[in-house]
């Protein structure tokens, strides 16, 4: 390995976690206004938010969506 490489802590994709996280974002979306995004948290868990719950996303939940 390189002196100059870093290690990257990449978490394992959770497949259950994200199939949640999008079955959530679609039952929202039928009853919201707003957006459904799904996000990867830093521990490599998904999330459903609604866009109306942020107003407008900061840039670090932009930077983190997946879906």
């Amino acid at each position: 390995m390189n002196a100059l490489t870093k290690t990257l802590d990449i978490p394992a994709f959770d497949p259950i976690s994200y199939d949640a996280a999008v079955r959530a974002a679609t039952i929202r979306a039928q009853h919201s206004f707003f957006d459904q995004h799904v996000i990867e948290d830093e521990f490599g868990c998904f999330l459903a938010i609604d866009e109306g719950d942020y107003n407008a996303l900061p840039q670090d939940l932009i930077d983190r969506i997946v879906h």
